[in-house]
């Protein structure tokens, strides 16, 4: 198959996972409304196209406190990813580091946060999500510490799982029995290639980061559903604060006054986020909610976005709505369900060819410099 879009790496890893898996990368919540508004309204978010502007030197770089990122991306948190391909974290680390850019790793990843460290030679940001143990997530936060990770994205809008209806479909959300197992197994079987990799080089018997949290025998669905903490309050930010000595960023921040609020407790960054869709259903999409958001924060933090990025024209629109740079999720995972590292690093420069495409036929020079100007404005 011709790889040409994010869209091609979508077909193609649908064809070499399983059900199972391709649809918890690709699924949303409830009626999915949410998930095609992140997509749609991006697309019908419009540019201002300019000709005759001299864009013979462009500026794809950008400073996010003391690292310089080659492009306005980060690899963002996506769970299971040693799923999809062998040492799955670590290949999509090893192309993020490659092409200039951060990689943040789940907490529900494959890999551990020191094998990403120690197999790539740079740490990687770290995703964290507040579990009911709170001795154990001090232990979680310790450990991604002494690997050298310098940025928690502790994201806060799984405070209780969003009801995917897809897997419970796929037995993913709550079937621990045999013929539960036995139906992914039979799955794995009709995927040869994805199955002979995962199984002769993959090793993904466990949650690398929460091994020790997650019981024997208990689904993936249930272990999410018991141990996510409903609890959580603008308090635990500050418990968070004092055993990381890095950069927070709080991820699913939709609403100004949450914004305002997460600036209130100094933290370091936020995500506007929906969780891809995949939480509560019938929210605002994120192209929709940034302006708002970065309103609301006054430039005093960087604001980043996620959701529905499928191109370089995505990520210039965001931009110049007002964010620092743009999270991706399936579109990493998709390359990289599709064809490992390689995947993911032609994924990324797809996208850094389509941004530049899109910034010299709107002239702008410079993503730093990114403005509403760029939008085509009823």
């Amino acid at each position: 198959m011709i790889i040409a879009s994010v869209d091609d790496y979508r077909k193609e890893c649908e064809a070499r996972l399983p059900p199972f898996l391709f649809d918890y990368i690709s699924g949303g919540s409830f009626q999915e409304n949410t998930l095609r508004a992140n997509i749609a309204e991006l697309q019908t978010t419009l540019l201002r196209q300019r000709v005759m502007v001299d864009e013979s030197h462009l500026n794809l770089s950008i400073d996010v406190w003391d690292q310089a990122l080659s492009l306005p991306i980060v690899l963002g948190p996506v769970g299971m990813t040693g799923m999809y391909w062998s040492r799955g974290e670590v290949k999509a680390a090893t192309a993020a580091k490659a092409t200039g850019i951060p990689f943040t790793l789940s907490t529900m990843g494959i890999c551990d946060v020191h094998e990403v460290a120690q197999q790539t030679g740079v740490p990687p940001w770290f995703q964290l999500y507040m579990l009911k143990d709170r001795g154990f997530v001090r232990s979680v936060i310790e450990r991604s510490t002494s690997a050298g990770s310098k940025v928690l994205v502790f994201t806060v809008d799984l405070a209780t799982p969003g009801r995917r209806y897809s897997a419970v479909h796929d037995g993913m959300e709550n079937d621990p029995s045999l013929l539960g197992m036995l139906g992914f197994v039979a799955q794995g079987a009709t995927h040869p290639r994805w199955a002979l990799d995962i199984v002769t080089k993959g090793r993904p018997l466990k949650f690398g980061t929460v091994a020790e949290a997650m019981p024997k025998g208990v689904p993936y669905g249930k272990f999410v559903h018991d141990n996510f903490d409903a609890s959580t309050t603008w308090k635990d930010i500050e418990w968070v604060r004092s055993i990381f000595p890095g950069k927070i960023i709080l991820k699913g921040i939709l609403d100004p006054d949450d914004a305002k609020r997460a600036v209130e407790t100094n933290i370091d960054g936020i995500v506007v986020s929906n969780h891809g869709g995949r939480q509560l259903d019938s929210v605002t999409s994120t192209i929709r909610a940034l302006p708002k958001v970065v309103d609301a924060v006054q430039g005093r933090v960087p604001v980043f976005m996620d959701g529905g990025i499928r191109s370089g024209l995505d990520v210039l629109k965001a931009l110049a709505l007002g964010a620092t740079a743009c999270f991706l999720g399936r579109a990493w995972a998709y390359a990289l369900g599709a064809a490992g590292e390689s995947g993911v690093r032609d994924m990324l420069d797809i996208l850094t060819e389509e941004l530049r495409v899109a910034m010299i036929l709107t002239g702008c020079s410079d993503v730093n410099r990114a403005t509403p100007d760029l939008l085509l404005r009823d």
